[in-house]
């Protein structure tokens, strides 16, 4: 990824609080980044897709997702990311409300990267978002897009 060019980072939040939180708290960190909050599932596959109003929008390099979300819950959006062979590289970070074991294993079997519960209160939530600047735009190496597949290229080439 070019470290001159900002973090892209995709939050899937339908809480306006906790989006407004969230984009203070991005909006404070010493990694350039952009952060672009999406308020459903459905929003969330459009801007993936770029589709819609969503056709010049970014790739994301990193994925905030709740899962009890309007029209399309969560756990289906984080599948169409895992699924798609452009995408599935992008990590992907639940971010919820549920502690239900259930979400989580599910979660874990479509391959997110990790499963945070969001913490009750105003500090626990800061030092969560915090840490995950920390961890995923500062000392993580985030994915590029996918290259063509090298495969596909030199068959169309014969």
């Amino acid at each position: 990824m070019d470290s001159k060019r900002p973090v892209e980072i995709l939050f899937v939040e339908d809480s306006p609080s906790d989006a407004r939180l969230v984009a203070e708290c991005f909006r404070d960190s010493e990694i350039p980044n952009r952060l672009h909050t999406v308020i459903d599932g459905e929003e969330a596959l459009d801007f993936l897709h770029q589709e819609v109003c969503y056709a010049d929008s970014p790739r994301p390099d990193l994925v905030l997702l709740d899962l009890d979300i309007p029209k399309v819950h969560g756990l289906v959006v984080l599948d169409a990311i895992k699924r798609n062979p452009n995408l599935k590289n992008i990590p992907v970070i639940v971010l919820t409300a549920s502690a239900i074991a259930e979400d989580v294993h599910q979660a874990y079997h479509l391959q997110a990267n990790s499963y945070l519960s969001k913490p009750t209160d105003l500090d626990g939530f800061i030092e969560m978002v915090h840490s995950i600047e920390r961890h995923w735009l500062k000392h993580a190496t985030l994915a590029p897009a996918e290259a063509e597949d090298p495969a596909t290229t030199a068959h169309e080439q014969m």
